[in-house]
């Protein structure tokens, strides 16, 4: 798909006059329900994005009652009490428009792009699936879907190279019991137990109009589409309140140095440590952290790995950025005759040398501005503008945060990075893992304790 040309990009944001800022215009009001609704102007083409967000993700979720949040993403797409099995798709295509939804720890997403003479389709389709799903919701199709849900576990995690890294991550970096130490997709076990009474219990607790936010973003009239969404989500009822999450305290007491088999061909090595909650104090330095270190070509592990010493076939960090708590990653796939204890020596060194010289102006300037480039591109569609206004609302109580979140990367400096690499990658807290082919522990790096995935 092509992107527009500058010139174009114009019409979806405002640029103040003496270019020191962006913002997104948008109105927001919230029904007698609770539900929360912003509107989006934007008439540069005839589309519109409907974006509804549960403030409901894995996190919210019981031990030994995991996968729900995951499971609903399938489940809310089987038909409600207006809308036939497989009609939400067919209705929806017909019309021009696609749809989808994801779920992540902290919230469950689903989204409509099409014409924006179809929106009152769309609006019709989520206020259904959010007032009725549980009259044609039956035993059945939850144990239809439990079983779609399991597949996808076994092919993304359990049968897939690599694939148990994020599971073995998630409860080796949390403590037990912790909202993030187990996987979106639940576990097999839990899947299992679930009753169809566990399932209506958790849907009648989080899919409920307090508990969600709908964003419709692009080709609109705002009063119009004020009516239209009164028309279909007023007679909705409200749900109870839910209790904020209260997790145990998130930190790493010592460094643990993990090995696993798999049915791989090359050795991958896995570091990761505990960093910020996202938009606060050290998120975005971490982030343009991730862009010094493995930000393309010309960053620092990618040139020394991948392209001087030529002993990694890729190479890749990020922060992964999360409400309670975020984690920094930093990954690397061996070439043929080379061990994980190598690559590790590297990054060690790479990561030492910011802790003890900061980088130069001119490497974060180019962080900053990959980062920047990203983060306008973001911004050329109706449907990234519609998530990002939803995400800025659940996360900081402002739909428009765009100008914010930009300073916050634009403000760092050069000392900045090193400090919070000094305060938050330290060789005793952060977990080490080595994946290496079945019967090759060898590869491994030093001193890893064998585990089962």
């Amino acid at each position: 798909m092509k992107s527009w040309p500058l010139a174009f990009l114009i019409p979806l944001f405002v640029l103040s006059a003496q270019d020191s800022g962006l913002t997104v215009p948008y109105e927001m009001f919230r029904l007698n329900n609770g539900l929360t609704v912003i509107l989006h102007e934007d008439h540069t083409v005839p589309r519109v994005a409907v974006n509804m967000w549960y403030h409901v993700g894995s996190g919210h979720e019981k031990p030994g009652r995991t996968g729900f949040a995951h499971l609903f993403e399938h489940i809310m797409f089987e038909g409600s009490a207006n809308v036939p099995e497989g009609m939400f798709d067919v209705w929806l295509e017909a019309a021009g428009g696609d749809n989808n939804g994801s779920t992540t720890t902290d919230r469950t997403n689903y989204y409509e792009n099409l014409p924006s003479n179809a929106l009152e389709l769309a609006l019709f389709l989520e206020s259904d699936r959010m007032g009725y799903l549980l009259d044609a919701m039956s035993p059945a199709k939850v144990d239809g879907q439990r079983d779609v849900v399991k597949n996808e576990r076994r092919q993304r995690y359990e049968n897939q190279p690599y694939g148990m890294v994020w599971i073995v991550m998630a409860r080796s970096l949390y403590p037990e019991n912790h909202p993030y130490s187990w996987p979106t997709i639940g576990s097999m076990e839990d899947l299992s137990a679930a009753s169809y009474e566990d399932v209506v219990e958790f849907f009648k607790k989080y899919y409920v109009p307090n508990n969600a936010s709908l964003v419709v973003a692009g080709d609109i009239d705002p009063k119009t589409t004020r009516a239209l969404v009164e028309k279909w989500f007023n007679e909705i009822p409200r749900g109870k309140p839910t209790e904020p999450l209260d997790p145990p305290a998130t930190f790493l007491a010592s460094e643990k140095r993990l090995l696993m088999e798999d049915r791989v061909q090359l050795p991958r090595l896995t570091m990761a440590w505990l960093t910020p909650p996202a938009y606060h104090p050290g998120d975005a330095e971490m982030d343009l952290a991730a862009h010094i270190l493995a930000g393309g070509k010309n960053s620092r592990l990618y040139k020394r790995l991948v392209y001087d010493m030529q002993i990694a076939q890729d190479v890749s960090a990020f922060q992964w950025s999360a409400a309670l708590a975020s984690s920094f990653w930093i990954v690397a796939t061996a070439r043929e005759g080379h061990t994980l204890a190598e690559i590790e020596a590297v990054i060690q060194e790479e990561i030492d040398k910011l802790k003890t010289e900061q980088p130069a102006t001119r490497e974060l300037q180019r962080a900053v501005n990959q980062f920047e480039a990203g983060f306008l591109d973001g911004l050329e569609t109706s449907s990234r503008k519609a998530d990002q206004l939803n995400a800025y609302y659940v996360r900081t109580g402002n739909p428009d945060y765009f100008n914010e979140d930009l300073a916050r990367y634009k403000a760092v400096a050069p000392p900045d990075i090193r400090a919070m690499i000094q305060t938050y990658l330290r060789d005793e807290a952060r977990v080490v893992l080595s994946i290496v082919p079945t019967g090759k522990k060898e590869l491994a790096a030093a001193k890893s304790t064998e585990i089962k995935p």
